[in-house]
C-alpha cells in the first residue's frame, strides 16, 4: 500500500478567488477531498521572494494582505491556521543545501491563504511556507525541492502556489472568451503541458530555451517556480492529474497540477 502524500501544485489567480464564486475553486476542494487529510501542509508560494531561503516558524502565524486595489472585504478575510514551528525545523534539518534560517515574524501570504482557505476552510491543519530563494539557481531550486521528498512519506503536503501561465501586462479583463488564452498563451501553455506530462523536468527547467511563446508566457520565474517543485517530488510510480486549465484575462492560466 502507497501512503505517500501526494503533491499539488495550485493556480491561484487572483486573491479575490477566496471570497468570489468560480469556475475553479470547487475542484481544489475536490483535490483536497480526494486526498488523505495532511498532518501539516508545507506551502511555496510565489509571493514570498527572500534573498536567503526561509521558512515561516510563528506558532500562529499571521496573514499578509499583499495585495493594493481590492474591495474591502478581502482585507477583512480570516484564516485563524496554525504554524507548525517543529515541521519547520524538521526542513531546515532535513535540507542540506542551501542553509534555511526560521522567520519568527513573516506571516502567510495570499498565495498561501487564499488557497487553503478554500482546500481547507477549517484552517484545522498546521501551515509553514516556504520562501523562493533569489539567489538559487533553476538547478538549486529543484536540488532543493527533491530533498523534501521524505516529507510525502510522514503525511505532509506539499503544496505550490502560482501560475504557469502568468502575464499580467498583457492581461484584459474585460475579454469576452475569458477562459480561452490568447493565441500564443494556448500555444506557450500547450508545450509546457506536454513536457510535464513526459515527465522532462530538465526541458521544464530550461523554459527560456522553449521559444518566444513561453518567453512570453513566463515573463519572470516567480509564479512558475512553485509548480517546478512540485514537479520535482514526482516519484515514477505517481500519477498525474492536470485540471483548471482554463485562462482568466487571456494571459493568465488556471492549470493545477498533482502527483500522486
Amino acid at each position: 500500500m502507497n501512503n505517500k502524500m501526494p503533491a499539488i501544485f495550485i493556480g491561484h489567480g487572483s486573491p479575490m478567488l477566496a471570497i468570489q464564486d468560480n469556475p475553479f475553486t470547487p475542484k481544489w476542494r475536490q483535490a483536497a477531498q480526494a486526498m488523505p487529510k495532511p498532518k501539516a501542509i508545507l506551502v511555496i508560494s510565489a509571493h514570498w521572494i527572500s534573498m536567503g531561503v526561509a521558512e515561516t516558524a510563528a506558532a500562529n502565524p499571521a496573514l499578509n494582505y499583499d495585495f493594493y486595489g481590492f474591495p474591502e472585504a478581502l482585507y477583512q478575510v480570516q484564516y485563524p491556521v496554525q504554524g507548525a514551528p517543529a515541521l519547520a525545523a524538521q526542513v531546515k534539518d532535513l535540507v542540506n543545501n542551501p542553509n534555511i534560517s526560521l522567520d519568527m515574524e513573516q506571516g502567510l501570504d495570499h498565495g498561501t491563504w487564499a488557497v487553503l482557505k478554500q482546500m481547507y476552510p477549517a484552517a484545522d491543519i498546521p501551515v509553514v511556507q516556504l520562501s523562493l530563494g533569489g539567489r538559487l539557481t533553476m538547478q538549486q531550486h529543484l536540488e532543493l525541492a527533491k530533498q523534501l521528498k521524505p516529507l510525502r512519506e510522514q503525511g505532509v503536503l506539499i503544496l505550490g502556489s502560482g501560475n504557469l501561465i502568468h502575464n499580467l501586462r498583457l492581461i484584459d479583463w474585460q475579454r469576452s472568451d475569458q477562459l480561452f488564452g490568447y493565441d500564443w498563451a494556448q500555444r506557450a501553455q500547450q508545450t509546457l503541458l506536454d513536457l510535464i506530462r513526459s515527465g522532462d523536468l530538465p526541458a521544464l527547467a530550461d523554459y527560456r530555451s522553449l521559444g518566444e511563446d513561453v518567453q512570453k508566457a513566463i515573463p519572470t520565474p516567480e509564479h512558475y517556480l512553485p509548480l517546478l517543485y512540485i514537479l520535482a517530488l514526482q516519484d515514477p510510480d505517481d500519477k498525474l492529474n492536470i485540471f483548471n486549465t482554463d485562462f482568466v484575462g487571456g494571459s493568465l492560466d488556471m492549470t493545477c497540477v498533482q502527483v500522486g
